[in-house]
């Protein structure tokens, strides 16, 4: 009978195998996971206040920061000040959207080939399966 501690120490060290090989592919790119989150979130939403960012992500605020200051320093992102003079909106460089195609072109590759024993059907179900884990604890917000 399989436990839920089975689960989750499968899923950890699942987690754990994908992290290592994206931030081997993202190595050529100067970049790591963390980072990449980032990158992929201000793609698919564009502009975000840089609180909506670790909310939208799970990380604790201050690692955040510290990453997206690295990522200024290494032109990846850009900072203005929000409506509020405390508030910080966080979006793309130039240079990162000229590079974004490049990057996820080998992400995919990557993912492509974790994914390349499971089924168009088997993808979604399993899609559908991660959706419930933890989704009535779970309110993500972005904007």
């Amino acid at each position: 009978m399989i436990t839920t501690n089975d689960i989750f120490h499968s899923l950890n060290q699942k987690m754990r195998f994908i992290i290592k090989e994206a931030n081997d592919k993202l190595n050529e790119f100067n970049l790591y996971t963390s980072q990449w989150a980032i990158l992929y979130c201000l793609d698919q939403f564009g502009p975000m206040k840089q609180t909506d960012i670790w909310k939208y992500l799970n990380v604790e605020a201050p690692t955040t920061t510290r990453t997206i200051t690295r990522m200024e320093s290494n032109n990846w992102i850009k900072r203005s000040e929000g409506e509020d003079k405390r508030e910080r909106i966080v979006c793309l460089t130039e240079y990162a959207q000229s590079k974004l195609p490049e990057i996820k072109a080998s992400i995919f590759e990557m993912e492509e080939s974790l994914l390349h024993g499971l089924s168009q059907d088997d993808q979604e179900q399993f899609m559908t399966l991660l959706n419930k884990i933890g989704s009535e604890k779970e309110v993500v917000t972005h904007g």
